[in-house]
């Protein structure tokens, strides 16, 4: 399957979606790893962990980069050598990166599941949601507020950060398909804008800081 989705999210960034259709062998085919990747990848027992991790190269090469403009740091946040900024995503047979020439960005694509009304307590105040009354309608809504905060996490990249104490989304209306959040960690206090879309029982989720 080519490319699944491109979102232009504004002047400069921009988000790829990856459905993971084909054979390893296939995928494998058109791409060069480097050989700390290419370790990395052998050390992958699972095969869709295989075939996401090469389509995530397949995304690199809609915006002309190689697995080789690509290295990570110590926390494991990516980094492209050019100075542009990347986050990478992968849920099941979705990929995604979002690329920008100017602002951090974070992506994060998640499955809607029912698990996530057990651990929702570990990243959210649960009762600020007691007024949805719909069991589907609060799985979507959490799997939002799941996604953005993990997308701002992997741009402050910082050890010590949590998604229930220091990271906030602001109340936001499904229709919007547009929200905002805040980090508050160690004194400091940085705002970003983030936007979700959903297809095939999955939520994308992308985030930019502000400023």
């Amino acid at each position: 399957m080519p490319l699944y989705k491109k979102i232009s999210v504004k002047q400069g960034v921009t988000a790829y979606v990856w459905k993971v259709t084909e054979p390893e062998d296939e995928l494998a085919s058109e791409v060069k790893l480097t050989d700390v990747c290419q370790r990395r990848m052998d050390g992958m027992k699972s095969e869709l962990h295989r075939r996401a991790f090469l389509s995530i190269r397949h995304l690199l090469k809609q915006v002309g980069y190689t697995d080789f403009d690509l290295h990570y740091d110590d926390f494991g946040k990516p980094h492209l050598k050019d100075g542009n900024f990347i986050s990478i995503s992968h849920s099941h047979e979705f990929t995604g990166i979002i690329v920008s020439k100017s602002k951090e960005v974070g992506i994060d694509i998640e499955k809607q599941r029912e698990k996530i009304l057990r651990i929702a307590h570990k990243f959210t105040p649960i009762e600020e949601y007691r007024t949805i009354a719909n069991t589907e309608a609060l799985i979507q809504k959490l799997t939002i507020v799941w996604g953005a905060k993990e997308s701002l996490y992997k741009i402050y990249a910082t050890p010590g950060l949590s998604f229930l104490h220091h990271i906030y989304i602001n109340d936001f209306a499904m229709s919007a398909m547009e929200l905002s959040g805040e980090i508050f960690y160690k004194g400091k206090k940085s705002n970003y804008e983030i936007s979700f879309l959903e297809f095939e029982g999955f939520t994308c989720v992308y985030a930019l800081k502000m400023g």
